[in-house]
């Protein structure tokens, strides 16, 4: 049934795609459809069994102990987020209703609060072995994970103001790691 609301979502639109039709192509009733939920949450539904599949899929073994220059850290920060990023741009007008139905806050996103726990102690754990203190590598973390939501919410917008989404998150985990740095070495 998800995959035939994803297909359906993706080839004709969101607001284009009715319930029946979902139902139809699925070979289930609306009844069956509806349990699910309405459309906003079978668009959820959607989205998250992707990220879910994503998340699954990456190795999420514990980082290595060695110390990481900060140029070194930038790129293994972005390859966390460069598969979600991917997605959303895939389909910026189904991404833009994604984020819509996120915002109004009538459908929650299991998936995406568990994963922002993840994803934040993985920067948090990055930001430390790149030499940040763990206050410095915890607000870090926080920081890079919000511009990634603003990036993700406002993609498919047009409101890119400095270059493709994974350049201006590059340039906030750039800024993040120098800030740290900065800010670290004149308390020594």
């Amino acid at each position: 049934m998800l995959a035939a609301a994803e297909t359906l979502f993706r080839e004709h639109g969101f607001a284009a795609t009715a319930i029946r039709q979902i139902a139809s192509t699925a070979q289930v009733s609306v009844g069956t459809v509806m349990a699910v939920g309405d459309k906003d949450a079978l668009l959820v539904a959607v989205f998250d069994e992707w990220i879910a599949e994503v998340h699954r899929r990456r190795s999420v073994s514990p980082p290595p102990d060695e110390p990481l220059a900060p140029a070194d850290a930038v790129p293994v920060v972005l390859d966390l987020f460069i598969p979600f990023v991917a997605y959303f741009l895939q389909n910026q007008e189904l991404s833009r209703e994604y984020a819509a139905v996120i915002v109004r806050g009538k459908r929650g996103s299991d998936i995406f609060g568990g994963l922002a726990v993840t994803l934040v102690a993985e920067l948090e754990a990055t930001f430390r072995r790149a030499g940040l203190n763990a206050d410095d590598a915890g607000r870090g973390a926080r920081t890079v994970y919000f511009a990634y939501l603003g990036l993700l919410l406002t993609a498919g917008n047009q409101a890119s103001v400095g270059g493709s989404e994974v350049d201006q998150l590059r340039e906030v985990i750039e800024l993040v790691l120098d800030r740290a740095h900065n800010r670290q070495g004149g308390q020594q």
